[in-house]
């Protein structure tokens, strides 16, 4: 590949290593999926040349900065790159493929690399990313599973997903069930950015001519909102319904979401927001009842008081083939009854 063709996000993958030059803090918040983060400036530094611009010159902060970066790649040599072999290949971007990106490939390249460096650095990829979800998303054959709370959904996708079905699971991605009480304990959601970037990585991987299995989501996961046009693509999919008892849905649900029990006041606390639905002493009993540990009561009244009423309304509202949804019974939902249930989802 000669120095002078722009490299773009599409042919990251036929280089050895990504290379991140950014600060921690802008890697965090999202990055190309594989990439290392080789920060130049570290999160401190970066304010303080960031304030010198503004302050005093470009070039006063020039000379500063450059200080900086001259120590970052430096230790970057001694550690990161120490073991590279005369033939590695490295991709390395910033921001916009500016001068933290610039700096580390003429380091590397001065040592005999073939770095190369991304045009357009990350803002580029997330271009890419929202153009790959705009383009792939209309020619998906999407399957939406839907069923009523503590129908299994996810555990389903799961299970098809072992049996060799692509699936789109986008609560994995959002880090998040879903639901009112879905926020996983001790783990953050993503950035709207991370959650994007995932899901176009996942739909590069897909064989575009073969279904694909979604669980039929609400426009937000938590604080995250499900891209347009996956959401309209959902919206407009045929329907799998699954289909189980109430009892067997609870059983579920006390297994599934077992960990609320850990912590009784945060589980009281997120319940009271259905004051605005629910009368006062109907949420009281029911936030006296996560103090108490008593969650099989708990869970029985909300699906029966409200997840239920509204399931069908917002179903018939949100898929324009609800009516004519396929429907597959869940005698049972232990594992060996989820496992049935996605083998039945791939007979339909």
């Amino acid at each position: 590949m000669s120095h002078h063709r722009p490299i773009r996000p599409a042919d990251r993958h036929a280089f050895d290593s990504l290379i991140d030059a950014r600060s921690p803090a802008e890697f965090a918040e999202d990055h190309i999926p594989g990439a290392i983060n080789c920060p130049v400036l570290s999160d401190e530094e970066r304010a303080i040349t960031g304030t010198l611009y503004v302050q005093q010159s470009a070039f006063e902060a020039r000379r500063v900065g450059g200080a900086f970066v001259a120590a970052n790649l430096a230790r970057h040599l001694r550690e990161q790159f120490a073991d590279k072999p005369q033939g590695w290949r490295p991709l390395v971007y910033c921001w916009r493929g500016g001068m933290r990106s610039g700096s580390m490939v003429q380091w590397l390249r001065l040592v005999g690399w073939d770095a190369q460096q991304l045009a357009g650095g990350y803002k580029a990829f997330r271009r890419h990313v929202m153009e790959q979800i705009a383009t792939l998303v209309p020619q998906l054959d999407l399957r939406a599973i839907v069923g009523a709370t503590g129908s299994a959904k996810t555990r389903v996708l799961q299970a098809l997903a072992a049996d060799g079905a692509q699936v789109l699971d986008l609560e994995h991605f959002a880090r998040h069930k879903g639901s009112l009480l879905g926020a996983l304990p001790g783990v953050a959601q993503p950035s709207q950015k991370n959650f994007e970037t995932q899901i176009a990585s996942a739909l590069e991987g897909l064989d575009l001519a073969r279904p694909v299995y979604v669980e039929g989501e609400s426009a937000r996961i938590g604080r995250l909102s499900v891209p347009v046009p996956l959401v309209q693509r959902l919206r407009a999919a045929p329907c799998i319904e699954i289909v189980a008892t109430p009892e067997e849905r609870l059983a579920y649900l006390l297994r599934d979401y077992a960990y609320l029990g850990d912590d009784p006041e945060l589980l009281a606390q997120r319940l009271g927001v259905l004051v605005e639905l629910h009368s006062k002493e109907t949420v009281l009993r029911w936030q006296d009842w996560a103090r108490r540990h008593q969650l099989a009561p708990l869970f029985e009244e909300l699906m029966r008081l409200h997840y239920d009423p509204h399931y069908g309304r917002s179903q018939a509202r949100n898929f324009v083939q609800w009516e004519r949804r396929l429907r597959v019974d869940a005698a049972d939902l232990s594992d060996e009854g989820i496992d049935a249930v996605a083998r039945a989802v791939l007979t339909l």
